[in-house]
């Protein structure tokens, strides 16, 4: 899992900049048509809404910082991703529970669950680079679970070009999990490329190269 460190980094960044810009993209809107009282009291709502999100979710990421959690402390994880989804579904922080969530599954080995959270996030977020890393780890998911074809379906999806390394590395699984080797090692030099265009760290992609050039010299 250690190609996801780049993801959840710039997951920083999105979080960062909802929370300073968020609110204000859809003041444009509503002060067409709401006076200015009703504008704050609308505000004010809305910043307690994402408040009380935030803190949920802070708590979450706060429990899952240990990786040997034990089953009964999984179980309660899940179960408060399932509130904060159910009190403040539309918001970013219910979006990132469900990436969460879908880590913890996998760790159980509930692939089906791990697919249930992260096709939420798929089909619902309205959040580009959110949406872009549930289809990517969507595709993940059904490797994990025999079903390379769909994986690679899953990956023509219109994910974000800041995602367009990971995107090849995973392609390049798929590949090679069907058998075809040389458009793996397509996909993994251009995993390479574009992490070196984009500076963005890729981890493991290399020893995934010299394993391919290695099992070949054997045959």
């Amino acid at each position: 899992m250690a190609e996801l460190r780049s993801d959840e980094e710039q997951l920083d960044a999105v979080k960062r900049w909802w929370k300073e810009n968020g609110i204000s993209l859809v003041a444009g809107a509503v002060l067409a048509g709401a006076g200015v009282f009703g504008w704050h009291a609308w505000q004010n709502y809305q910043q307690g809404q994402s408040e009380a999100a935030s803190m949920r979710y802070q708590q979450i990421v706060n429990m899952t910082t240990n990786n040997e959690l034990a089953d009964d402390d999984v179980a309660s994880v899940r179960e408060m991703v399932n509130e904060l989804n159910e009190e403040h579904g539309n918001t970013l922080y219910a979006e990132l529970a469900l990436l969460l969530d879908a880590r913890l599954a996998v760790q159980q080995d509930d692939l089906e669950g791990a697919k249930a959270s992260l096709e939420s996030v798929a089909n619902d977020s309205s959040r580009r680079y959110v949406q872009s890393l549930a289809w990517l780890r969507l595709a993940r998911v059904e490797l994990a679970d025999g079903n390379p074809d769909e994986a690679l379906a899953l990956l023509e999806k219109p994910i974000s070009d800041a995602l367009a390394a990971q995107r090849a590395n995973v392609r390049g699984d798929a590949f090679v999990a069907k058998g075809d080797t040389d458009a793996a090692r397509d996909a993994w030099e251009n995993a390479m490329e574009l992490a070196q265009t984009q500076d963005q760290p890729l981890y493991g992609v290399q020893f995934k190269l010299d394993d391919l050039g290695a099992e070949e010299a054997t045959q």
